[in-house]
This record gives C-alpha cells, sequence and structure tokens, in this order.
C-alpha cells in the first residue's frame, strides 16, 4: 500500500495534471476541485487492489490535498517558487504517511524499514513509481530546482521548451543504468548538445540549460542505480 499511495500521488498530482488544468488550476477555484477529483479517483484506485474499504484514508489524503491547494490558491504566499513547491509537496507526503500509518500499514519507528520491505515486495510498483517519477514529476522538479537556484524566479513553463525530449532522456538513462550499461549514458544526452548549440552560446540562458541538463542526469542515474540495487 504505501508504494501504490506514492504512485497514486506522482500520477494524480503531476502525470494527470495536464498544462491546461494547471493553468486554469492558478486562475479558477473549479480548475482546483477538478485537480482534487483527480487525485480522489487516482488514490482510490490505487487502493482497490490492496484493501477496498480503506475509504478514510482515501477521503483524508484527497480532501487534504485539495485545502493545501486552495489555501496556496487564495492567501499566496509570499515566499520564493522553489520553497513553495517544496513545502507544498512536503505537506502532500506527510499526510499519505499520516494516512498510512493510521491505516495501519507503517510505523514510525521502522519507516524506512517498512518502505524498503514495501519496495522489495512489490517490484512492479517499485518500477513504476520510478519511471512515473522520472517523467512529469521531475520535469516539474528540475524547473523549479533550475530557475530557484540559478536565476531565484519562478519558472515560466510555456517557455521552457520540449519537456518530452528530457523525459525520453531520463527513461533511456535510468534504463541504461538500471542495466549496468553505463557506457550508453554519455551517448543519450550527444545529441541534445549537437542540436542545441545555439543555446549553449548564448550566455543568457547557458547557466540555466547546462544546470538543467546536469541535475536531469543525476536524477536519472540515481534512479537507475536505486533500481539496480533491489
Amino acid at each position: 500500500m504505501i508504494i501504490a499511495m506514492f504512485l497514486a500521488h506522482l500520477v494524480g498530482d503531476y502525470v494527470l495534471q495536464w498544462d491546461q488544468l494547471a493553468l486554469w488550476k492558478s486562475r479558477e477555484v473549479k480548475g482546483v476541485l477538478v485537480h482534487g477529483l483527480v487525485v480522489f479517483i487516482v488514490t482510490w484506485l490505487f487502493t482497490l487492489p490492496f484493501d477496498p474499504t480503506w475509504w478514510q484514508g482515501v477521503v483524508l489524503i484527497s480532501a487534504t490535498h485539495v485545502l493545501v491547494d486552495m489555501v496556496q490558491f487564495w492567501i499566496k504566499p509570499p515566499l520564493p517558487a522553489l520553497v513553495r513547491f517544496v513545502l507544498d509537496q512536503g505537506i502532500h507526503i506527510g499526510v499519505i504517511l499520516f494516512a498510512l500509518w493510521l491505516g495501519g500499514y507503517l510505523r514510525w519507528s521502522t519507516l524506512v524499514t517498512d518502505l524498503v520491505a514495501d519496495m522489495q515486495a512489490q517490484p512492479l510498483l517499485t518500477f513504476l513509481l520510478a519511471y512515473a517519477f522520472i517523467t512529469m514529476p521531475a520535469w516539474v522538479l528540475l524547473k523549479f530546482l533550475t530557475y530557484g537556484l540559478v536565476k531565484g524566479c519562478a519558472p515560466n513553463f510555456p517557455e521552457n521548451g520540449n519537456k518530452y525530449l528530457g523525459i525520453a532522456e531520463r527513461i533511456l538513462i535510468t534504463t541504461f543504468v538500471a542495466m549496468g550499461q553505463f557506457l550508453l549514458v554519455p551517448l543519450v544526452t550527444l545529441p541534445r548538445l549537437v542540436f542545441d548549440w545555439r543555446r549553449l552560446l548564448n550566455r543568457d540562458h547557458r547557466p540555466v540549460y547546462l544546470f538543467e541538463l546536469l541535475a536531469s542526469v543525476i536524477l536519472a542515474v540515481v534512479t537507475g542505480l536505486s533500481l539496480r540495487g533491489l
């Protein structure tokens, strides 16, 4: 159940939060409620194979998710975008862990060992979790890290180029590393450096471009090594 709930969070909060929905959520309360409905449905579906009666956890996770997003919509705390992003995800993950604890699926004193045990007991879900993470969640995370640390501002997502290229690179790198084919990793990033040489010559964009590329490769390598170690 632990891995399933984290996977449900990635799918509901990132994979199924398409660009138009994210824009709608930032402008209208209706968008926040629709996003909350998506989170509720996905969370409920992921509980069915493990405990179809665990409606209390589904409601707690989904209702808190809507509440957190609603507070950010109405109040808009004057914090840097990267800090808001970290706090937002920290609260969501904390609520998921709390709900799992209430349901008896983990203990605080053995949290790490319970997580590892669940990963080893559910290898398919663990691989799905890893690959789900390096798609849209990793793209959003990298944008906030890059623009927050390099430029000190929020990312302007509509102007950030082709996100699917980076996703494809991370999938390939993660797969090669998990298979032990480490020498193939540089070959994955080489085409981007060749075709994006104009961005490398742009002094204003170069730091952002290189930081994001390096962080993306590191994230994929770490994910691949984690899968290889299971």
